[in-house]
């Protein structure tokens, strides 16, 4: 049989979801089996999810499932396309995927001649410059399939996140529920009459210490790094599972590097991406771009996640805890294999379960949320956001216990969880801040941003957890020469406990921030003083509300956020008074005597781009606003002739010019003069006759002109 061209397959594809989706199905099917497997596999991929460029459209997965159902049993676990991939897998077919498609962290690490950190790519590029990335068929099927999220697609915004759960999330839960199951083992993969499908070569510790990119680690080395691994038949099982979830992170969290994110700190970027953002503001309308645009792409990484994309990486983080919890107990407590003092074996799927969080999803994860919470628009999107931010902290709520949510939020966090909590202290506390400078510009009036405060509150209120991430924060301001102090002196098994925890927390942040960095801490003073500016947010909204009538129930959020906010920081109720009759008097103050920044001209006052900024986040506002140039230059206004105001300007100019002084006879152009002067001149005609009429006319004009003057 002649090898299937694109579009062929690219129309039985679309007939997947059809009323003859069934006999399209069987034909595919004729065509994979009377074609070469080697030959037919690329096509298939990029009639399923299209071309990585976006230019060739595949099948619409972001569209509702009640079309696809035979398209995705094609492309499930155990349809035809799967059993395709593993018939490769068994005879080593390689496939390419050009570089320039692979996140940008990692185009930038293979530009400067390194292997990146991920051991999904080790042993696949030809450096110093490889232009292809070479992948086996599993890898260049998961690559595909994940590429496909962040390709660029050719519809609305509003149409790209219409459809909340569509086939695409659905595939990627089928995949993760099958490959990272929750219950029993991972599936043992299928076997065709030529042998069976092992994993791929692994590349060796030393290799990779020779290309210059070992970093000490606290962790164990990779799973499959390890030689038990080639013992244990087992452990052939999940190198699907692992590469999955590689391909998952490396392509939907690895747009955001810790070099990329140190240099957003600096004031000279943060000014320069400052009037970046508003040259575009200003320009937006305008066809040329910006001439300094070129300057900021070393600081700027030019991706924007969508609302999919974003529920996609909720759902991960809500299935991967539910897999990592379901460890035996004894070795659930830590996700450090430094801590973990049992002597039983464990499978390999065990030993994954117990470090897939920490290690595969965590440092990626973090900057990915970091800068989402500040550059993410204040969309709906947003709250998918908030949700995956609130999903990574609460790993509690996923351990298969069933409560009811809101005694769950009652409940302590169990002490076991402290070592979570420790290891991810970044993510409660950075994050937390970064939301909380967010939120304090953030118009509390809208309903939907008090509920979203609300939200949050209520989660850091949990018992327990406050406690939690002080102690993180204690262990990580430890002093390091105690540590060495401890060093030189017999350890007990709680200093050699300690000492571990300490080594943790202070790891896990300079991986994240750098070695240099500056910690704030949460419960510190700088943060307190940001919390007590939203708390007088908070009762401004308030006492805006309760003047515009919006409602009272729509107050409780806004209350409850209160409560919880002082509860979390110890704000006594004096304190909190104080802050409110404060907030009342400056902003009363700031009401009547503070305009927004502006400069004098020639035809008066001209905003700046601080008094735009002050307008906009509600800081500053005109009260009244009248027109303070010359009056006869003004706009003709609707209850104006336009005729007459181009007459009368130009005699009070000339009466002006002649005489002195400034007269202007504008007035006398409203159309509502008009119709009062002609309402007078009837009157005065009727009682007075046409000479007393003229007479009083002229007197009239004479005595206004002198007002005017």
């Amino acid at each position: 049989m002649a090898a299937p061209t694109f579009e062929q397959l690219s129309k039985l594809m679309n007939g997947l979801k059809g009323s003859d989706a069934e006999i399209r199905s069987q034909e595919l099917q004729k065509y994979i089996d009377g074609n070469l497997p080697k030959v037919i596999f690329p096509v298939l991929v990029k009639c399923v999810f299209g071309s990585l460029d976006g230019k060739s459209a595949g099948l619409d997965l972001h569209s509702c499932t009640n079309e696809h159902k035979i398209a995705l049993d094609f492309v499930g676990p155990s349809g035809p396309m799967m059993q395709l991939v593993y018939k490769l897998q068994a005879e080593e077919y390689k496939y390419e995927i050009p570089v320039n498609y692979l996140p940008g962290p990692v185009k930038a690490s293979i530009q400067k001649g390194l292997v990146p950190d991920c051991p999904l790519f080790h042993n696949k590029l030809q450096l110093p410059l490889p232009d292809n990335l070479t992948l086996n068929p599993f890898e260049f099927y998961m690559f595909n399939f994940a590429h496909s999220l962040i390709t660029p697609k050719h519809c609305s915004p509003a149409q790209h996140g219409k459809n909340r759960v569509n086939a695409y999330f659905v595939l990627v839960d089928t995949y993760l529920k099958y490959f990272l199951p929750i219950e029993g083992s991972v599936p043992p993969s299928f076997s065709d009459s030529r042998g069976s499908i092992t994993a791929p070569s692994i590349r060796s510790p030393s290799v990779i210490t020779g290309c210059g990119i070992h970093r000490p680690s606290l962790f164990k080395p990779h799973i499959f790094h390890q030689p038990s691994v080639h013992a244990d038949p087992a452990a052939q099982e999940i190198w699907r599972s692992e590469t999955l979830l590689q391909m998952f992170v490396e392509m939907w969290l690895h747009h955001y590097s810790l070099e990329m994110y140190q240099n957003l700190q600096s004031p000279q970027v943060q000014l320069a991406v400052l009037q970046y953002r508003l040259s575009m503001c200003s320009t937006r309308l305008q066809d040329h771009v910006p001439p300094d645009i070129g300057k900021l792409h070393t600081y700027l990484e030019p991706f924007s996640p969508t609302e999919e994309h974003m529920r996609v990486v909720q759902l991960l983080v809500k299935h991967l805890h539910a897999f990592s919890n379901t460890v035996k107990p004894g070795e659930q407590i830590s996700p450090s294999p430094s801590l973990t003092h049992s002597h039983t074996p464990t499978s390999p799927l065990d030993e994954f379960k117990r470090v897939v969080v920490q290690r595969f999803v965590q440092p990626k994860l973090y900057l990915f949320l970091q800068h989402c919470l500040g550059d993410w628009p204040l969309d709906e999107g947003f709250t998918v956001l908030l949700d995956t931010w609130l999903s990574y902290i609460q790993p509690w709520k996923y351990t298969g216990e069933r409560t009811n949510p809101q005694a769950d939020l009652n409940r302590a966090v169990p002490d076991k969880w402290a070592s979570f909590v420790q290891e991810n202290l970044l993510m409660y506390t950075k994050l937390f801040q970064g939301f909380l400078n967010r939120v304090v510009r953030t118009d509390l009036v809208n309903g939907k941003n008090a509920l979203m405060v609300y939200r949050v509150s209520e989660v850091f209120l949990q018992p327990n957890l406050a406690k939690m991430i002080k102690k993180g924060e204690q262990l990580f301001l430890e002093r390091d020469n105690v540590l060495h102090h401890l060093k030189g002196s017999y350890w007990s098994p709680c200093q050699t406990e300690v000492t571990d925890t300490v080594f943790r927390v202070k790891s896990h942040i300079y991986a994240l921030e750098g070695q240099d960095c500056q910690y704030k801490q949460m419960f510190g003073t700088d943060v307190r003083a940001t919390v007590l500016k939203l708390i007088q947010s908070i009762a401004q909204a308030k006492q805006t509300r309760a003047k515009s009538n919006l409602g009272s129930s729509d107050l409780k959020p806004l209350n409850k956020a209160l409560e919880n906010l002082c509860v979390i920081f110890s704000v006594s109720s004096d304190q909190m008074n104080q802050l409110i009759a404060n907030q009342s008097s400056s902003q009363d103050e700031v009401n009547s005597k503070e305009l927004p920044d502006c400069k004098y001209g020639k035809t008066g006052p001209i905003l700046t781009d601080l008094g735009r900024r002050q307008i906009i986040s509600g800081l500053r506002r005109f009260e009244m606003i009248e027109y303070q140039g010359d009056p006869d230059d003004q706009p003709v206004r609707s209850y104006e002739s336009a005729l007459l105001v181009q007459w009368f300007s130009v005699i009070s100019k000339m009466v002006n010019e002649r005489f002195g002084g400034h007269i202007s006879l504008r007035t006398l152009a409203s159309k509502r003069t008009l119709v009062h002067t002609m309402l007078w001149l009837g009157i005065i005609k009727l009682l007075l006759g046409p000479t007393y009429n003229t007479i009083l006319i002229l007197i009239g004009c004479i005595g206004y002109m002198y007002y005017l003057k």
